[in-house]
């Protein structure tokens, strides 16, 4: 086996594995096996001569490229943004978030005193539509701002911060809400928001309950709930050094709840 076919496997076997992490807990393996059943009948009625059931599946396969963009659309877009973390992951490994102690300490502050909150690290992808919902601030990520953000008394405290960097780029912004029925069920407006942007790009995306005080982590469309603050530190910098969310759960050993 020559080094070409060492890295021909490789590559295969790095993009199966991003399209299971995609596939997984989404709505594309009940519309993949509808998909498996069209193929399925319209071999079948080339087999027994059935003219006109081959005639309509054949008219229907024909455009199934763009069958399969339209019914994908939302799993294509987190593959191939999976694709952009991977490779723009590689210049910075191991590089520090200089705002995340900021913003952990904030975190507690707010889970402590169970107010709600939303916070947006944005990675690779840029959030520009999402910002521009927002009051934009371009101020440097302090706890002492972020915790006044999120104030109940605060005009600022609906919706989420988004962080670029070491900056806060803007607050109360909107976010796409999911409509994933594994998982949007049991959760509140907060969560399906944070899962909802986690869909559409790979930020990392921090939820403080404020009936519960519960601290959660969203990323490409999972949420991982009941986190303390040094669980929570651990799966950030797994995800910023270019691991899952599943595999930085299982080797950071977090014992906590999952949505569905």
């Amino acid at each position: 086996m020559t080094w070409a076919d060492v890295l021909d496997i490789a590559l295969i076997a790095f993009l199966v594995y991003q399209l299971l992490l995609m596939l997984k807990g989404t709505r594309a393996i009940p519309m993949g096996l509808g998909l498996f059943t069209l193929w399925f009948i319209y071999v079948a009625a080339e087999r027994l001569k059935l003219q006109t059931v081959y005639w309509l599946m054949n008219n229907v396969l024909s455009a199934f490229i763009l069958i399969f963009v339209i019914l994908f659309q939302d799993e294509l877009r987190r593959f191939l943004t999976g694709l952009t973390h991977w490779v723009a992951w590689l210049p910075r490994r191991g590089k520090p978030d200089p705002a995340l102690e900021e913003v952990l300490l904030a975190v507690r502050t707010l889970a402590d005193r169970r107010t709600g909150a939303l916070i947006v690290l944005q990675q690779t992808v840029g959030l520009r539509p999402y910002i521009e919902t927002g009051v934009a601030l371009d101020a440097r990520v302090s706890y002492d701002l972020l915790v006044s953000l999120f104030h109940r008394d605060s005009p600022l405290h609906d919706g989420a911060v988004i962080i670029q960097g070491d900056r806060i780029a803007a607050a109360s912004c909107y976010l796409p809400l999911s409509t994933n029925p594994y998982i949007v069920r049991p959760l509140g407006s907060r969560h399906r928001a944070a899962v909802g942007l986690s869909e559409e790009s790979d930020a990392i995306v921090i939820v403080v309950s404020e009936e519960t005080g519960q601290i959660s982590l969203a990323h490409r469309g999972q949420i991982q709930m009941g986190l303390s603050i040094p669980q929570l530190r651990a799966l950030i910098e797994a995800l910023q050094a270019g691991q899952d969310l599943g595999t930085a759960v299982r080797r950071a050993q977090v014992p906590t709840e999952e949505a569905p």
